[in-house]
């Protein structure tokens, strides 16, 4: 193994679900509580790389807290009843990845009960651990507590771990930690993200084929 743990990030690393249920999801959201408001795919994903996803709904939406309780009400019922599809190769990644006696992580912005449903579904291996949006906010991506408790927990030194996700807060948490961070570029092509991904990942991998080639 070249990466004693790869940790992933859940949506547009392992799934395609942005594409396919939460920017769905936030457009049905602001249709009924900001009627006549918009947000374009593109908008959506390049406001999730940064600054994320709480600082768009205030800044752009002005979103109370109230309602900010509201939208994680409406998202929780509405991925509780859409499943997304695995990106091909990623499957094969993670079941060598464990045959060989790595470890397999995640860290996430959804929560956890879904992340394992979206496992199950899609016949892909248990993960190790999961660090999913049930956390408090110093908990989550893109703090560094995630990855330190990787790291602690399973008794690794930081040059054993790849981190693998296609927006900043992965990138932002990987590097506090001294981590390897691959840049997941197979779920979009924003020249923006992309421009930045390619300029300051330790790798950038465009389908995950490519990210099999580099790990195997």
């Amino acid at each position: 193994m070249k990466y004693r743990c790869l940790v992933f990030d859940h949506d547009d690393t392992i799934v395609n679900s942005t594409a396919s249920i939460h920017h769905p999801c936030f457009q049905a959201f602001l249709d009924q509580y900001r009627p006549g408001q918009t947000c374009t795919f593109d908008e959506y994903i390049i406001k999730n790389f940064s600054p994320g996803f709480v600082q768009m709904c205030r800044e752009d939406y002005a979103l109370s807290n109230e309602e900010l309780d509201i939208e994680l009400a409406f998202w929780k019922n509405y991925v509780q009843n859409h499943t997304p599809v695995v990106f091909p190769g990623i499957r094969d990644i993670m079941q060598r990845q464990k045959a060989d006696g790595g470890l397999v992580c995640v860290v996430s912005h959804s929560l956890d009960v879904n992340i394992l449903r979206d496992f199950v579904c899609n016949h892909l291996p248990e993960p190790d651990a999961v660090y999913g949006w049930e956390r408090p906010p110093e908990q989550r991506k893109p703090n560094p507590f995630p990855m330190e408790d990787i790291i602690r927990r399973f008794s690794l030194s930081p040059d054993e771990v790849l981190m693998i996700d296609d927006l900043k807060p992965g990138y932002d948490m990987a590097k506090s930690c001294g981590v390897d961070f691959a840049a997941a570029g197979w779920a979009y092509r924003i020249p923006k993200i992309e421009d930045f991904m390619r300029r300051n990942s330790d790798f950038y991998f465009a389908s995950p084929d490519e990210l099999a080639s580099f790990i195997i």
